[in-house]
Formats: structure tokens, sequence, C-alpha cells
């Protein structure tokens, strides 16, 4: 074979072979690329910086200290067994006890000589309170406080004709006052002497309890409504009649196996949600609710009694998981 064709035949060979070792698959590829892939996963999930905060948003977890919960003004309350109140909304006004209360007039008509006592002076059972000139004898008679109490009225000055037809003082016990509330007609059949009633006296301070002793038998025609009446005992002589008043009627009760504080009920892409404390964190815990009233909600699912909550001001932890999961996003 002459020189020429062998180097032909040999760079065919060569052409061969390195044809036949770029098409064959490489045993270590596949391997390769799957290493691949697995370390960017891992890397991604093994940041310490935004993505693991990514994940904690994920999850419903917001990290929040002790300090900044105390400084939004986040109420941490526990889930507990608790007793819901079906009621109704009344107003009324603080009255006098009328049963503790008197009205002093002049025996005979006369001047007023005297006057000792003054609106608002407390006084004795038997204590004077003001000297009249008879206009019969021309004698002075002295007109003395039938019980012991408070003068809320007088209706006599110095010098002036005193009649027999008007009071000229009227003096009432004011330890206990009369609360006077209107229920409209489509209320009244649930109504009952006994119920109990929270009434806000309008000071900023807490409801005082009491029960229902008096259900009037006759309405009004002009307000299509009935008057209720509890007694209520005047500590501290922090009832003043006159005032208005608003009052909470308790038509029933449901004791429940755990609630919560309506404030501590947020909303989370369409969810029920409570935000439950762990150590420094808020959990995003989805409930399922049941009944509630003005103020307490039942919570069916998703707490447990003796959870810690954020109760008021909860829409704070909401806002910092909408920062955090806004922050991650991007």
């Amino acid at each position: 074979m002459n020189k020429p064709l062998m180097v032909l035949m040999a760079a065919a060979a060569i052409a061969v072979g390195t044809g036949v070792y770029l098409t064959a698959p490489s045993s270590n590829a596949a391997p390769a690329a799957k290493a691949s892939e697995k370390g960017h996963g891992a890397k991604g999930h093994g940041d310490k910086g935004g993505d693991k905060g990514h994940a904690h948003a994920e999850e419903g977890i917001v990290q929040m200290s002790d300090a900044k919960v105390a400084a939004a003004g986040i109420e941490i309350l526990t889930a507990t067994p608790g007793t819901l109140r079906n009621s109704i909304i009344l107003n009324g006004i603080l009255q006098p006890n009328q049963e503790a209360l008197v009205q002093v007039t002049p025996r005979f008509p006369g001047v007023v000589r005297e006057i000792k006592k003054r609106i608002g002076d407390t006084v004795e059972k038997g204590e004077l309170l003001a000297k009249i000139e008879s206009n019969q004898s021309l004698t002075v008679y002295e007109m003395r406080a039938p019980i012991s109490g408070t003068v809320i009225d007088r209706q006599i000055s110095l010098g002036e004709y005193a009649s027999e037809q008007k009071p000229a003082f009227i003096v009432a016990d004011i330890s206990t006052v009369w609360v006077d509330l209107s229920v409209y007609r489509r209320d009244l059949p649930r109504v009952r002497i006994g119920d109990t009633v929270q009434i806000d006296v309008g000071d900023g301070g807490t409801p005082i309890e009491a029960k229902l002793s008096y259900v009037s038998p006759v309405g009004s025609s002009d307000t299509q409504s009935a008057l209720v009446r509890a007694v209520v005992a005047n500590d501290g002589m922090r009832l003043r009649t006159g005032l208005f008043v608003s009052a909470r009627l308790i038509l029933s009760a449901k004791q429940v196996p755990v609630a919560v504080k309506g404030t501590a009920l947020q909303t989370v892409e369409n969810k029920n949600v409570v935000f439950v404390r762990n150590g420094e964190t808020f959990e995003t815990r989805e409930v399922e609710i049941g009944s509630r009233d003005f103020e307490n909600v039942e919570i069916v699912f998703g707490l447990m009694d003796g959870d810690r909550y954020a109760a008021k001001n909860s829409f704070v932890v909401k806002a910092e998981l909408g920062k955090s999961e806004a922050s991650h996003d991007h």
C-alpha cells in the first residue's frame, strides 16, 4: 500500500474516534447536575439572612421582644373557659330612691326667719332645717329633718313667705339610687325581674352590676317603651341623680370551654387568626370561632385553655407580619 493512501486511512480513523467520543454520554454528567441543583436549594434554605426570615414569614412567625410588645401597648392574655352573654343596650337616668326620700313642708304658712341647711348638706334625723314665723300665731316654729340623709332640694329663701302647699326641703337618703331604664316594646317580652344589668355610669370606671327590681306594667305612648328599674348602692357617692347612664341587660349566658377577647381576632388571607405568644415570638394560629358576645368570642378549634395570646392592639402584630412578608417578597 502506497504511503499517501495509508496517511488518508489514518486520518479517517482519527476522525471516527473523535466523533464517537463526542457523542457518547458521560457517566458523571447527571450526578453533577443533581449535585448542582441540590447545592442551589441548600443555599436558599441555609442562608442566615433574608431567606431564613422569609421561611418564618411563610410560617406566620413574628419576632417581637417583650419591650417592643409593651411599647406597642399589646395586651397579652390567657385563653380560658368563659361565659358568653346575650344582651341588649338600654339608656336611662339616675333617680333618687323615692322610698328613701321625704318632702319637708311647713306646718303653717309664714315668713322664713332662719335657714340652717343648703342643697348638698347632710343632715341627721331631727336636725334643724329652718325656722318659720307662723302667720296665725305670730310665733316661730322649727322645721326639722324627718330622716337622715342629704338635702337635694330647697324651695325657700330667707324672709320670703313659705306655704304649706309647697315643700320647703327635700331630704333623701342617697346611699342607694334608682337606675330607671327604657326598654322598647320589641324587647319587653324577654325582660324579667331579677335579670342582671351592667350599668355604665360614664365616668370611665368599672360598670356596676345589679338586678332588675321592677318592670312597669304600663308603657309610654310617646316613646313606645316601658320603664325597668334597678336599685343600686351608691358606694363612694359615685352616682349622681339626674345624670344619664347606659346599661347592658343580660338576657342569657352560655359557658364555653375556650374564649378570647374579640379584639384578638384578625384576618390573614381571609382566615380568622389569633396571635399566640411563644417566648419572644408570635405564632399566627388559624382558629374556628363559635358563639360570641359584646366582648368575648368562643374558640372551637385552634387554641387551648392556657394559650397566651395578643388581645388588645393585636393589629400591631398583623402589621409586623405584613411588613416581614413584604420585605422578603422583594
